[in-house]
């Protein structure tokens, strides 16, 4: 028995797969964010994007009614993982904040405690 490839039957197993890749990303920046420091936030944020790209083209011309049965279900699980996600990056950029802020206080009282730099002191500049 053979089946017939037609468009709506193609289009239904890429966004399947896009869906399904785009939920292997989050998982993983999910579960990285925060523990993995060698975590390439910068590359897996254009992985993410790229899928919600290709998901937007594909979904763009096709009516709610149009979509496989099990993507309305896999889209709320979808949803709720994007809203974790938001706030895991919302909470690292938080931190990456206050780190930067303690460093550059540290910085500007370094700079202003009446010392001198070697350079200062090699070129004779006061």
């Amino acid at each position: 028995m053979t089946m017939v490839v037609t468009e709506e039957n193609f289009r239904d197993v890429r966004l399947q797969t896009v869906l399904g890749r785009l939920e292997l990303i989050i998982d993983n920046e999910n579960d990285r964010i925060g523990t993995d420091s060698k975590f390439d936030l910068k590359s897996s944020n254009a992985h993410k994007s790229r899928c919600l790209y290709e998901l937007t083209m594909l979904c763009r011309d096709t009516s709610p009614e149009e979509f496989p049965t099990g993507f309305s279900s896999q889209m709320k699980f979808l949803k709720q993982k994007l809203l974790l996600n938001a706030r895991k990056l919302e909470a690292h950029l938080n931190a990456v904040r206050t780190v930067t802020d303690i460093l550059r206080s540290a910085a500007q009282e370094n700079d202003g405690d009446g010392t001198y730099t070697q350079e200062q002191f090699r070129y004779g500049e006061t």
